[in-house]
């Protein structure tokens, strides 16, 4: 069932520490449109893709949203004509966990 693996990677990320500065830092360098966010006291990071209309900003959502589905790990989505903004953060920890930062770098591999 769903609820086993949910629970199983909740778990997974009660365990593990936050993402370290080194980690996010070779991150950001390398993936220069990312940004480090802080909302609430809470270490985000956002990035805003942009496209050439509506449809092309839908279709890069939805693409986003079968990766969240397929890896249990889900962003903040806000789609608008010409752009789509996404951030990744862990709920269970309030911050920034290692899988962030690599699902960040999934989300640049479908622009």
């Amino acid at each position: 069932s769903t609820q086993g693996v949910s629970s199983a990677a909740s778990d997974v990320y009660k365990r593990q520490p936050p993402a370290t500065e080194e980690e996010l830092s070779e991150f950001l360098s390398s993936h220069n449109d990312w940004k480090k966010l802080d909302v609430n006291g809470i270490e985000q990071i956002s990035r805003i893709y942009a496209f050439d209309n509506f449809v092309d900003a839908i279709a890069f959502t939805n693409r986003i949203g079968d990766l969240a589905e397929t890896e249990g790990h889900h962003p903040a989505l806000l789609t608008e004509w010409g752009r789509v903004t996404v951030r990744w953060w862990t709920h269970k920890i309030h911050g920034l966990h290692r899988n962030d930062l690599i699902m960040g770098a999934k989300s640049d591999a479908l622009y």
